[in-house]
């Protein structure tokens, strides 16, 4: 007989106990946990997360979205995500780390890749430790940093 975990005891046992604030042995360098664990600040936070309902990018497709796979074990959480233009070679590609989740917020250190969209021949690729926000009461995460290419606003959504 298989026994059915819930989210809530799925995220018991898989992660790091809610914390309130980063304890002084567990710095955060480059915005990560110095153990690589994801350090979870809000439970309903991570269940919205590991919930996803897609990624967009304005210049693909407000209304059909791509895909966003988060995925957390003890060694902490990724995100994997792509949106494809229809009939077009346009791409979002999003693949890294989850390294805290917040009330309102995520930190992603990974790759966003922006390729042919919303001009042909469009190559934004970049590294780093991202932040992800909820503002306005809206049902998505955004990137935080618009243009942090090549001067083009760029709207990265997660919905959930």
């Amino acid at each position: 007989m298989q026994a059915r975990l819930t989210l809530a005891a799925l995220l018991s046992t898989l992660f790091l106990p809610v914390a309130s604030a980063p304890a002084a042995d567990n710095p955060v360098v480059g915005g990560a946990p110095a153990s690589g664990a994801t350090r979870v600040l809000d439970r309903k936070a991570a269940q919205r997360l590991l919930a996803n309902k897609g990624l967009t990018l304005q210049w693909i497709d407000w209304n059909t979205r791509g895909t966003a796979r988060v995925r957390a074990d003890s060694k902490g959480w990724t995100l994997r995500g792509s949106q494809v233009a229809k009939g077009g070679p346009g791409r979002l590609e999003l693949d890294g780390r989850i390294t805290e989740i917040g009330t309102d917020y995520f930190i992603f250190v990974g790759r966003i890749s922006i390729t042919d969209t919303p001009d042909a021949g469009r190559s934004c690729v970049k590294d780093k430790a991202w932040r992800f926000g909820i503002t306005q009461n809206r049902p998505y995460y955004r990137l935080r940093e618009f243009e942090w290419c090549d001067g083009l606003t760029d709207y990265i959504d997660l919905h959930f």
